[in-house]
Formats: structure tokens, sequence, C-alpha cells
């Protein structure tokens, strides 16, 4: 499914760096030196002196297990910065070139000690104080605050609003979030929030009452930035809020509204505001019911006081994973909002924050995915097994390649998304253009958030029983998964969402889809059909070629290996809807 993206993506390195020699690796784990050979060979050694060694007469805190240890995320990422060279304009990679290097350093240093501190201390909710007060008080740990402040400096949000690089701020924002999402301690799902609120905001032309909440939402002063919530869930549940919405609004003599309800899943509860979606009662206290019902409203969660604005916390969720961000059930009793759609058109305007959300959902699939083959393979490079190295375990490797093809796919898959959000938010994107990415986020939040969840489980089991103790990291990373392919829609859902989109365009976004695949069959035919994926012994990169044109002797002898993976026979994942995700065999490279 993935070969083609692999294939264009080898042919940009091939044009760029040449395939007769090997480059050297910008993945830190995957050099090889004289120096790194000996000291592999001294610790297989080691290892050998030490099982020979009577029981008694080993020490007790002897380690036979190396720690993986990846350096900065930006620089090992060679499939990231292949993209970026190949597709951004040279000033703007000159600029976002230094910028990523410098986030990738606080990244290694700063983000992720305080992510893991995140994950350590949970948010707690106090319900009373000690003198028997009802508080309804989300505790959060400094990390979490601080890591809302370094939100704001690196621009995570304002980054995409700002448009400084024009239609490629999108791309950058979503190279950022990649690559801060593992570390986040998790962090990224407010900032998704906060992303789709200041989209809704935007999309509604920043009326006046909304502007200061706007400049909130997209500030990179720590002081002044505010995450957003999303309010849709209630108690009957799910994705069918058309059905399952039983909060009321009723307005009050000075046009603002008060709202009453249950919220039963409110993500990112100590957000400074949030968007959600109510029923309005007439003057005889009737609601409209459907989705022409719902409106939509704005609400602050604290009064100016610094209280509660009509909202008492019932209780938080325990929750399989994301066990760093509150969770919780909500009463709204009376909270001040302020409707912002047209009454009636809340599902409507909501639609904008669920696009930017679920487009966050891929970024957050890709990121675990290229983080669990990165720790996968630095263990590979240290782990001595049945007297090698697991990096000289042919099995093991082809492996990693299969996991390798998948997530290089989405990750380009990614990468289109962003891009051709970027082309319209900037007004530079035609109709295909539209077309083709209300098609793609619906398409690769599903098939990103299951492929998300398997790569991660198999490259915890690539690391044996250390792959299941809680204090290497691995099980956190494990558990966030397996969200993704329930929030902002599961997968029925999200087929049912693209064949609406197949039905409102009587069927345009298919023909787009397929005119899109075959324009880019046709600039790569009799070129780029690559099918064979070589992990090289000497620089220990990855590189595809095309299996016509090489033999595969040639390629044991270049690189200095003894065994090749043939992609092309890797088996392909099964999708729904006729075939949609062939589009993630050509893409965008």
């Amino acid at each position: 499914m993935f070969i083609l993206a692999l294939c264009r993506l080898g042919a940009t390195c091939r044009l760029r760096h040449g395939w007769d020699r090997c480059q050297a690796c910008s993945f830190r784990g995957f050099s090889t030196t004289a120096g790194q050979g000996q000291q592999v060979s001294l610790q297989e050694k080691q290892v050998g002196a030490d099982l020979e060694m009577p029981v008694a007469r080993r020490e007790a805190e002897t380690l036979f297990q190396e720690r993986p240890e990846p350096g900065n995320q930006y620089l090992e990422d060679a499939l990231l910065r292949s993209y970026l060279e190949a597709h951004l304009p040279p000033k703007v990679l000159e600029e976002v070139n230094q910028e990523l290097e410098g986030f990738g350093n606080r990244l290694l240093t700063k983000i992720r000690p305080l992510g893991w501190e995140c994950e350590l201390n949970p948010p707690v909710f106090r319900q009373y104080d000690a003198w028997g007060q009802r508080v309804d008080h989300i505790v959060t740990c400094s990390a979490w605050k601080r890591m809302k402040e370094i939100a704001a400096e690196e621009g995570l949000i304002a980054e995409a609003y700002e448009r400084r690089y024009s239609n490629w701020s999108r791309v950058h924002q979503a190279v950022k979030l990649y690559l801060f999402s593992t570390a986040s301690g998790g962090f990224n799902c407010p900032l998704a929030m906060t992303d789709g609120a200041a989209k809704v905001i935007e999309s509604l032309g920043v009326p006046a009452s909304l502007k200061n909440a706007f400049d909130h939402l997209t500030s990179r002063d720590p002081r002044k930035f505010w995450t957003s919530g999303q309010w849709m869930t209630e108690r009957r549940g799910g994705s069918d809020v058309a059905n399952g919405t039983e909060t009321v609004a009723r307005k009050q003599p000075d046009g603002t509204y008060h709202l009453h309800g249950f919220k039963w899943f409110t993500s990112a509860a100590d957000s400074d505001m949030a968007l959600t979606l109510a029923r309005i009662e007439d003057a005889e206290g009737h609601v409209k019911q459907g989705s022409g019902g719902l409106s939509l409203f704005f609400l602050r969660v604290q009064d100016e006081e610094e209280k509660l604005n009509g909202i008492q916390v019932q209780r938080l969720k325990d929750k399989l994973g994301t066990r760093q961000m509150a969770t919780a059930e909500l009463w709204l009793n009376g909270a001040k909002a302020e409707l912002i759609s047209a009454e009636g058109r809340g599902v409507a305007s909501i639609s904008n924050m669920l696009n930017i959300t679920r487009i966050h959902n891929v970024i957050g699939a890709v990121a675990s995915m290229r983080r669990m083959i990165s720790l996968s393979r630095q263990y590979a490079l240290k782990r001595v097994v049945f007297g090698k190295l697991l990096k000289d375990h042919p099995l093991h490797m082809q492996t990693i390649a299969r996991m390798e093809v998948q997530t290089r796919g989405a990750f380009l898959l990614l990468m289109e998304m962003a891009r051709l959000l970027g082309l319209a938010e900037t007004n530079m994107a035609s109709e295909q253009d539209q077309l083709l990415l209300r098609l793609l986020v619906p398409v690769a939040k599903l098939y990103t958030g299951k492929q998300a969840s398997a790569i991660a489980i198999e490259a915890m089991e690539s690391f044996g029983g250390q792959g299941y103790m809680e204090d290497t990291g691995l099980p956190v990373i494990v558990r966030d998964t397996l969200v993704l392919s329930i929030w902002e829609g599961t997968t029925n859902v999200l087929s049912l969402d693209v064949l609406r989109s197949l039905t409102k365009s009587q069927g345009q976004v298919m023909a787009v889809f397929f005119s899109t695949v075959q324009h880019l069959q046709k600039q790569n035919t009799g070129s780029v059909y690559f099918g064979i994926l070589v992990c090289c012994k000497k620089c220990r990169q990855f590189h595809l070629y095309n299996e016509e044109l090489c033999t595969v002797s040639a390629l044991q002898e270049r690189h200095q290996c003894k065994y090749i993976f043939n992609v092309s026979h890797l088996p392909e994942p099964k999708i729904i809807l006729w075939g949609v995700f062939l589009f993630c065999s050509v893409v965008f490279l």
C-alpha cells in the first residue's frame, strides 16, 4: 500500500544524494564508526565473560540490557528532513531547519523530562476544602503548567494563524506538533482542541466579542495563552450528538445564555474556555430536537473572580491512557455562555473544529509510530541475543522494516493533509484540493488510529520483557495510542463520514481521488517502482530500490549485508470504501 509513497521518497533521496555511496546517517544510533564497532565488540565480550563467571561471583547489579538513547528527534528523522528539503522554498527551509534543530534539542533536554513528570503526577480532583466548602478544584502538577508555557513560547498554535510562511505554515506547525507529541506528557490533546477552537472562531470571521478569546488562543505569551476544551459528549454519549445532546440554553436579558445540562466526557477540563453545544429554549420552555436544534456556545471555565462559571465537577475519569490530562464529568448549572453560531447551526459551525482535531489525531498517531520504531532501532544496536546484536538478526530487522514501511506511508499522508490545509487557509486551494482534503481527513484518521496501536504493540514486543515494564515508558505510549481510534470518531463513524462526502459531492470526490492517483502514477512511470528495502550495514540507514534495476547480489555487495527485505510482498492492510486508501500508495514526494 505504501510502497509507491516510499518509492517517491527513494527517488528524492537518490536525486539529492546519489545511491552509489552511503550517506552519513542523520540517525545517531544508525551511524557506525570504528569506535562504536569496538564498543559493541567489548560489550559482547563483557556479556560472554559475565555468563562464564560462576553465579556466586557475578555482581548482582550487573545490567545485561542497554537503554535506548535517541538524540535530537529532528536531526534523526531522515524522512522528515527529506520531505522538507523536497517541498519547502529555500528561504523557508533555511529558517525552519534552524528552528526545528533547536526545538529538537529542547525536546531532548527539557520537554521530555517534563512529559515524564506529567505521567508520574496525574491530575487530582479536590471536591471540598478542609472546612467543608465545595471548591471542585482540579489540581495539575507544575510540569503540566510548564508544558502550557512551552506550547505558547514555541508557537504551537500561533504558528498556524500568524501564517508567516504563507501556505507552508500548517506544514511547519504539523512538524513541530509531530516532534512534540510523544514528549508532551499528554499536552498535545489540549493543543488539538485549542487549535480547533481557534479555527472555529476564525471561520466565523473573528467577531468582536470573540477577538479577545482568539488572541489568547493564538498567543505566544505564556502569561496570556489559553487552552480550550471541547464539550460535546453527554450521558447518551458518543458521536451521535444530534440525538444525545440534552443541555439546554436559556436566554438572559443581557443577551447571554445560561447553560443547564450534564457533560459526560470533557477532555482538558482544566482549560481556560470551551466550545459546547446546547439546545435553545423558546418562551414556552420547549427545545427543538435533532441536529437542527443544536447551537454552538462559547464559555469561560472560570468567572472574573476565578471561581467556576456555574460548573460543578462530578469526578475525573479513570482512563486506560492519557492519564496526564484531566478528563471530567461536569454539571452545567447556569454556566454563563455566549451564542456564537446561527441558531440551529451548531453542528455545522463545530465541524471546523472536528476537522482540525482529526488532523491532530493523525499527528499523534504518526508520532507514536515514529517514536516506538526509533526506540526499537536504538535497542537493536545494543541488545545482545543468541551471541549477537539484535540488528544482526534478519528476522528481527525484517519486523522493524515492516513497521518502517507503514510509518513512512502514514507520515507522507499526514504531510499531504497539512499541505492541503495550508493551501485552503490561504485561499490557494483549487476545488480539487478542497475535495481531496475532505476525503483524506476521515480516512487518514480512521486508518492511522488503528495502525498506531498495532505498531506500538509490535514495537513493544521487540523489547521482549523490558517492553512490558512501566518504568521504561513504553507501556505509556501503548496505552496512549489506544485512544486514537476512538477519539473524534470511531471506525464506523468515520466510514459513514466518507460516504457522506461521496454523496454530498455527487461522486466528485472520488473522481478527484482517482485523477490524482493517475496523475502521480504517470509522473513516476518508468523511474521509481521500488520494491527492495535495504538496511545498510555501513550506515544503518534504510534505502529503497527499484527491484527491476537492482539485483539482490549487487545490493548485498554494495551495502555489505546478507539480507534484504522485499517490501513489494508485504501484506497490505485492509481498508473499506472501494480501495480509497490506495491513495497512500502514491503520496506525495
